[in-house]
């Protein structure tokens, strides 16, 4: 039995070929497309290709060149078959038989098995049908550059648009959360007169969904500005694990509402370093946010805080439901969600991973998914996703220019 590629773009085609050639007692796998063939040939191990000249993207003529290019494909013949190609042209750039259409259902079969058994054709006037099929092809991929280069030209633009567009919302939301923010603290506060423990409870549930909004405009401001290269870092000497222990006390409350199960272990020395110590707290505090979110109710989360050789490293692993293995990088682009559906069951709009992803590179880092945990976080294993931030203790200054007001 002979494992076949057919690649053809027509459904009753594709079904023809597969009737005649599995009764005969070979496996056929179908490519509906130039760019698909090729993509297959290069992962399946086929003792023979057959390969319609009208298919899209790539044409086969284009198809049969790149695939006598692959090493993978020594040896392998290729069979061109279709009602308008030219036998010299497909012969000369690389296909070693030529089948017309509608094909002889009786003998189709029996000339497939010649040409494994190794028969082969030869072009009659295979020099000037190679130059007339370059040039063919040549045209068609400068044809392809231009289509590429323009759109590019206008992917470019909207990704213009967005920046400014992010930028400006950013700017209006934040705009009216400022009075919203400080006069609810005023009430709060008992300076604007006295408030009822009614009045008290819903005004600080108003006040914890305002600050969950500014939380979002603030890192969506950051996020904006990482985009187009306003935001600014500035270096000066601070302690790693004493910025670590200040964003995992500041998540404390979140850890409570959820009674999560807190296992900690932070480095109990100074960890010296150079750089911007509140947007890496802030970084982490997105990490560990991340973390309560995905966690539930009653779960377990371990953070882990150590120094190796020259870099720092800030750790948080979670008892959730983990991440797929193929979404792992993905989640670490702006807005990008797992479930991004408006009945999802975690809140948030897909940039605290984001914004921290560009700061932690910003100081010479990187942050790593791994979804199980490869191995304990703080003594503890857990089957949820681990995120490791990495930093290196002093980077390069040229990503980090020193502000004079911010000194040791």
């Amino acid at each position: 039995m002979a494992r076949i590629l057919h690649i053809e773009d027509d459904p009753s085609s594709r079904l023809l070929v597969r009737k005649l050639l599995s009764a005969a007692g070979h496996e056929v796998i179908d490519a509906a497309t130039g760019l698909e063939g090729v993509r297959l040939a290069s992962e399946i191990s086929a003792d023979l290709v057959l390969v319609d000249i009208n298919i899209p993207d790539l044409d086969g003529y284009e198809v049969a060149l790149r695939l006598r290019g692959s090493a993978r494909l020594s040896g392998v013949p290729i069979v061109a078959i279709t009602a308008e190609g030219d036998r010299d042209t497909s012969l000369a750039v690389g296909c070693d038989g030529f089948l017309e259409k509608p094909i002889d259902a009786r003998k189709f079969a029996r000339t497939i098995e010649r040409f494994l058994d190794g028969h082969r054709e030869w072009p009659s006037h295979a020099e000037p049908k190679l130059r007339e099929a370059s040039h063919r092809i040549v045209e068609r991929l400068e044809a392809k550059v231009k289509e590429l280069s323009e759109a590019n030209v206008r992917l470019e633009e909207l990704a213009r648009i967005r920046r400014e567009f992010l930028r400006n919302l950013s700017h209006e939301l934040a705009t009216p959360m400022t009075p919203v923010v400080g006069y609810l603290k005023l009430l709060l506060g008992g300076e604007l007169g006295a408030i009822t423990p009614m009045q008290r409870k819903a005004l600080v549930a108003v006040e914890a969904g305002a600050c969950r909004l500014r939380s979002m405009v603030d890192t969506l401001l950051d996020v904006s500005s990482l985009e187009t290269g306003r935001l600014h870092f500035y270096a000066r000497e601070y302690d790693f694990a004493k910025v670590a222990r200040r964003a995992v006390d500041e998540a404390r409350p979140r850890f409570a509402d959820r009674e999560l199960t807190v296992t900690e272990r932070i480095a109990s020395g100074p960890l010296s370093g150079l750089g911007d110590p509140e947007k890496l707290r802030r970084a982490m505090a997105h990490l560990l946010d991340n973390a309560v979110k995905f966690t539930p109710q009653s779960g377990a989360l371990a953070i882990e805080v150590t120094a190796q050789a020259d870099e720092f490293w800030f750790r948080v692993g979670d008892s959730g439901p983990g991440v797929p293995r193929d979404r792992l990088e993905k989640v670490l682009e702006p807005f990008y969600q797992v479930d991004g559906s408006v009945t999802r069951t975690h809140g948030g709009v897909g940039l605290g991973l984001a914004f921290a992803r560009r700061v932690v590179e910003a100081h010479g880092g990187a942050i790593v998914l791994t979804s199980p945990p490869p191995r304990p976080i703080a003594g503890i294993a857990l089957t949820g996703t681990e995120v490791s931030l990495r930093v290196h203790a002093r980077p390069t200054l040229s990503n980090l220019p020193i502000d004079p007001a911010l000194g040791p």
